[in-house]
């Protein structure tokens, strides 16, 4: 499906959108990014989207030069230029160190680069919340948060790219990541939750994970349904000897992990509260 781009303010077709190749978030990785999709043409919880990239950059002292209001009207300008023609978006917000000298001296880049990546959202097809999909325990280390922590969202992305491929490679739609102390942490591109005797936990943030937008707002979703949501270390007997699993994400919202490895989780079909959590999240995110 064809992107439209801003790159620095300047919007164009994805084939005319370039950045320079000393840009340092191409050769060193340098630089954060958000994933957004709309609702009703909104960029849902914008925000909190917004909070997270701007912790992103104090943590690798990195300015992002734009007002909250300012990329908010870039977004809309991007969406605009790409027709969207009645679909709601996906929105892919990138902001890296700048184009400079080969060093890793952050004074040689003195202007961030900015990119603002806009396509049509496509969702999974239902049949993949009506019987849930296949996660492994992937043999991939979540980074520990001495070295690049995980509550930086980085365009460095090696370490989920690697966990996320070896999930394929063994045929799961999803890997899932144990820290340094072996226990879980997230997935490679989602946060986790498994459900024991009514209650919906996902493991603390200490455990090495990324904050998760949709991770936070679920907090709020099960406390309106009644089903309380909280953190939890959780290790690999707590996951098969759940009752349901999920995972939760920007463009996915929550849906159903009903295998692990070769394993059945619960009955094997999507549970009770995770239907609930879901058809909740649905409901503020369309009325937001």
């Amino acid at each position: 499906m064809s992107s439209t781009v801003s790159v620095n303010g300047r919007i164009t077709p994805e084939r005319e959108a370039v950045v320079s190749v000393f840009d340092h978030g191409f050769l060193y990785g340098e630089g954060i990014y958000e994933t957004m999709r709309t609702y009703n043409g909104r960029p849902f919880l914008y925000d909190r989207h917004m909070r997270r990239l701007r912790n992103s950059a104090r943590m690798i002292a990195l300015d992002v030069p734009w007002t909250d209001e300012a990329m908010a009207a870039q977004i809309r300008d991007t969406m605009a230029a790409a027709g969207l023609k009645g679909a709601e978006a996906y929105i892919r917000l990138l902001v890296t160190r700048g184009v400079g000298d080969l060093t890793y001296d952050p004074h040689a880049t003195p202007v961030p680069s900015i990119v603002i990546i806009v396509k049509p959202q496509i969702d999974p097809p239902p049949e993949v919340y009506q019987l849930g999909v296949r996660a492994v325990i992937v043999d991939v280390v979540r980074n520990h948060p001495a070295t690049v922590n995980p509550m930086i969202k980085s365009n460095n992305l090696l370490n989920c790219a690697l966990a996320a491929q070896e999930a394929l490679r063994r045929g799961g739609y999803e890997g899932i990541l144990r820290n340094y102390r072996g226990e879980l942490s997230e997935c490679s591109t989602a946060n986790l939750f498994i459900v024991k005797a009514g209650a919906a936990l996902t493991p603390p943030l200490d455990a090495g994970l990324l904050p998760g937008i949709t991770r936070e707002f679920l907090f709020e979703v099960g406390a309106e349904a009644g089903i309380a949501v909280r953190e939890q270390v959780l290790r690999d007997g707590d996951l098969f000897g759940a009752d349901e699993a999920f995972l939760t994400s920007t463009t996915r919202e929550a849906l159903p992990i009903t295998t692990v490895d070769d394993r059945r989780i619960g009955t094997g079909t999507p549970g009770p509260v995770t239907t609930t959590l879901l058809e909740g999240f649905r409901r503020r995110a369309w009325s937001a």
